[in-house]
């Protein structure tokens, strides 16, 4: 069967080609999982001549009913995204407890891990950028839409931590990966599926109650997280990265008018701090309200992939842990503006107060004490958010520019 990919590719909301022209998707690797199942990777080419790597699992027989499934039909068969048929998804989860190996891929499970091979699973509606398959209240299968070879830091990270014994994060069951170039090409993860949580985004931009006790025991949360990935995996001495924050803004300040007359103070603040050696480790790398989660007993952080558009290497670079409470001041201040009859700025400034002051409790060092570090490094996520908004949400723009205003003050 000749599957037009490069007509149903774009319609789905994981597609990350929107703006370029997609001049072809075509398969480089079809494994069969079984008679009606397929893996499938696709090399999507855009007519400026780039190329990025998608995954699907690939049903063949009857339409499992989802709207959007349907890739094609042909002979009275359908092509499908396997992933919305439920026996295709167990039996995904099956080849992970197996620990089998089909062709060039490798299903793993990790010790110890228990999978709810008989719980119903439903897609969940929360992904922009992969697909998950949620298996009952106990376990969830990520699977990578967006594929690049290299070791993949939401698998490497949630590893470490997992077997660190580390409570903050899910823990991993398994994962599926491939070879790429002599590389390892990560697939998809399973990992245990916090049942009755609710998203920090929702938490913190809806309700009443006063934040503050909730954001005190995030920022433990996250500085328990970076004391266990130093200790695991290490930590290094480097200078501040003067030109690779200066070489964004300049970026972005020609995509983003508004940033010009504050480029040249953005710029004195980042050069104050050449030569000055900070620590670095692994970090989460995009960490926001929306990659938190409240379970009935504590935070959890999700999704350390880091920032989708960098390469996998950059994602993968150590960096100063004040780049995840920088993330977190931001994500703050965002949620601000969106509690109708609130004092954004002085709801902002409680919470990064008590979340600073958990962190502190938890790690024994207060990020505040490098107040020059942590503006620094404010600035530089407050210019991609600008840059982001310009493109995406014009209206938000605001937000990150009023940041910006009084950072520099």
């Amino acid at each position: 069967m000749d599957i037009p990919f490069d007509a149903w590719l774009p319609r789905q909301r994981w597609y990350a080609g929107r703006g370029r022209t997609l001049s072809a998707a075509k398969p480089v690797l079809t494994v069969p999982l079984r008679d009606d199942l397929y893996l499938v990777l696709l090399d999507a080419t855009y007519i400026d001549g780039t190329v990025e790597r998608y995954q699907v699992i690939m049903g063949v027989g009857q339409h499992p009913g989802h709207a959007g499934a349907a890739i094609s039909s042909y002979d009275g068969r359908t092509a499908y995204d396997g992933l919305f048929d439920a026996d295709a998804a167990r039996y995904l989860l099956q080849l992970i407890d197996d620990a089998t190996t089909v062709g060039p891929v490798e299903f793993a499970k990790e010790p110890g891990a228990r999978l709810p091979l008989d719980a119903p699973p439903r897609v969940s509606t929360a992904e922009q950028s992969n697909t998950s398959v949620v298996f009952g209240r106990d376990a969830m299968l990520k699977v990578f839409r967006r594929v690049t070879a290299g070791v993949h830091p939401d698998i490497e990270l949630n590893r470490a931590l997992a077997r660190a014994g580390n409570e903050h994060v899910a823990r991993l069951l398994g994962s599926i990966e491939t070879r790429w170039g002599g590389e390892p090409c990560a697939l998809g993860v399973v990992s245990e599926f916090a049942a009755d949580s609710v998203e920090g985004w929702h938490m913190a931009t809806t309700g009443d109650s006063d934040f503050t006790d909730e954001s005190r025991l995030l920022g433990a949360a996250v500085a328990s997280v970076h004391t266990c990935l130093a200790d695991v995996l290490g930590t290094d001495s480097v200078q501040f990265p003067v030109d690779v924050m200066v070489d964004r803004l300049t970026t972005a300040t020609q995509a983003v008018p508004e940033l010009y007359d504050y480029a040249p103070r953005i710029k004195q603040r980042y050069r104050d701090l050449s030569g000055r050696q900070i620590t670095v480790q692994r970090v989460h790398g995009d960490l926001h309200l929306g990659q938190v989660l409240r379970t009935p007993q504590r935070w959890l952080l999700i999704d350390f992939e880091g920032e989708p558009g960098k390469p996998l290497p950059q994602r993968r670079r150590p960096d100063s842990a004040v780049r995840d409470v920088a993330g977190m001041m931001r994500s703050f201040d965002y949620a601000a503006y969106q509690r109708p009859g609130v004092a954004a700025q002085a709801w902002a400034d409680r919470n990064v107060a008590a979340f600073c002051d958990g962190y502190a409790a938890e790690s024994g060092a207060d990020p505040r004490d490098s107040a020059d570090l942590l503006a620094a490094y404010e600035l530089d996520k407050a210019v991609y958010e600008a840059a982001y908004e310009a493109r995406h949400r014009p209206d938000w723009l605001s937000i990150p520019m009023g940041s910006i205003d009084r950072l520099l003050r």
